[in-house]
């Protein structure tokens, strides 16, 4: 985006972890946020529980009230990593499942709805969803859920690249493997720690740092043409 005025920006999940330091990355490139999490903290205007109907719309509308009534980016980062194993019963497991897919995917999926409605009417703009290598390789047998709703980002992110392209509308998607951040700390702690890094060619898991610079060029820098890119961040631990 080479106009000097500049981009608004929506990014949700942005209290912690990549959500926090792509808000931090974003902001050092003179773009102005509007930053949603679950509640007020520093730096957070609007709060918001994606699992509560309506909330997504709310978000949007605040946004739109604190960037002066133009959004030119989304980034979809919000998001819950809870277990839910099989042997758990049947209402509960169906709820975990329900809750999962409600926060990750349905929030992010309305969200999406009311970006392309405004682009249209400004004439473009970009969406940035943070998927999960789980949306591909899959995750643990506790997490069917989880790799469900990142499946489904990746799949309603290029269905939206090649649906409004020609609007000048552009889509991409990011899928994280592990990073630093307290859920994947939680996870890798449970998982054997080292064990599991042996998984990862790179030898670490990847840092907020280098997914929110990912984040940053996505919402700002990437050539029109790269529109429907799925960019992997995994440390070669799975390579498509």
């Amino acid at each position: 985006m080479t106009d000097t005025t500049p981009t608004h920006i929506l990014i949700t999940g942005a209290r912690r972890g990549i959500g926090k330091a792509a808000a931090t990355r974003l902001r050092e490139s003179g773009a102005r946020l509007a930053c949603h999490a679950t509640r007020h903290d520093e730096g957070i205007a609007i709060a918001g529980d994606f699992d509560r109907a309506g909330a997504a719309r709310d978000t949007w509308r605040q946004a739109l009230d604190l960037l002066d009534g133009r959004v030119d980016v989304l980034v979809n980062n919000a998001g819950i990593f809870e277990a839910s194993p099989i042997e758990r019963d049947d209402e509960v497991w169906r709820d975990d499942f329900e809750r999962t897919l409600r926060i990750n995917l349905t929030a992010a999926a309305e969200l999406c709805r009311l970006a392309v409605r405004h682009f249209r009417e400004q004439g473009g703009g970009r969406i940035v969803n943070v998927a999960s290598r789980a949306a591909y390789r899959g995750d643990s047998p506790d997490h069917w859920h989880y790799a469900a709703s990142k499946g489904g980002m990746v799949a309603m992110t290029k269905t939206i690249a090649r649906g409004y392209a020609a609007e000048s509308i552009l889509a991409f998607a990011i899928c994280p493997g592990f990073t630093m951040t307290g859920m994947a700390d939680d996870y890798l702690e449970s998982r054997g720690g080292e064990q599991l890094l042996r998984d990862i060619p790179l030898g670490r898991v990847a840092t907020p740092e280098e997914v929110s610079e990912t984040i940053r060029f996505c919402a700002l820098d990437a050539p029109p043409s790269m529109t429907g890119a799925v960019i992997d961040i995994n440390g070669a631990s799975f390579v498509r």
